[in-house]
């Protein structure tokens, strides 16, 4: 897939040790990062911001459904620093999938980051199918009032796409397009 040829070309630069893949929900970002560790000839450490989940109690502080507090309020970005970002391991690629990874606060930490760009309607059809194990019925309803407002809340308020070095539209994962390349 050319797409990935030239994300390893980069990733395989000197100085590349911390990978960013971000994008809205259901965009294919967990399974771009299994394809790249996969390829890599180096040592991977493949991590998901979902493994920095808050608990319930704070997840849902604002409401179970609001957009606001699913940006705000849904990882432990202080643990997520302390544990995973600070530490560096000479010699170790760490490629992170997750949701609002080009927030302000953690922009510095990545030697690379990649957008993969889904229209929202895209990314409730996949989820229509995808979470349907996990949320039920209720997947249509979650992701109109909070998942699908939320990642527009984080286009609008951190410009993901201006700061990612790589934008893919992975509209068709079979078939990503690059669309910016820094």
């Amino acid at each position: 897939m050319p797409v990935l040829d030239r994300i390893i070309q980069r990733i395989t630069a000197p100085g590349i040790t911390r990978v960013a893949i971000d994008g809205p929900d259901a965009a294919g970002k967990t399974t771009m990062a299994s394809e790249l560790a996969a390829r890599l000839d180096r040592n991977v450490v493949r991590v998901s911001v979902d493994d920095f989940h808050n608990p319930p109690e704070i997840r849902r502080r604002q409401g179970s459904l609001s957009p606001k507090g699913y940006y705000e309020d849904t990882f432990d970005y202080d643990a997520f620093r302390a544990h995973l970002l600070e530490p560096r391991s000479p010699g170790t690629v760490l490629i992170v999938d997750g949701v609002f990874l080009l927030r302000p606060e953690l922009r510095s930490y990545w030697d690379l980051s990649i957008y993969l760009d889904v229209r929202p309607e895209e990314t409730l059809r996949r989820a229509l199918i995808r979470d349907v194990g996990l949320f039920g019925d209720a997947v249509r309803e979650r992701y109109t009032l909070r998942y699908l407002p939320g990642q527009a809340h984080y286009r609008a308020l951190a410009d993901p796409l201006s700061h990612a070095d790589i934008v893919i539209d992975n509209n068709d994962p079979e078939s990503p397009k690059l669309v910016a390349s820094r």
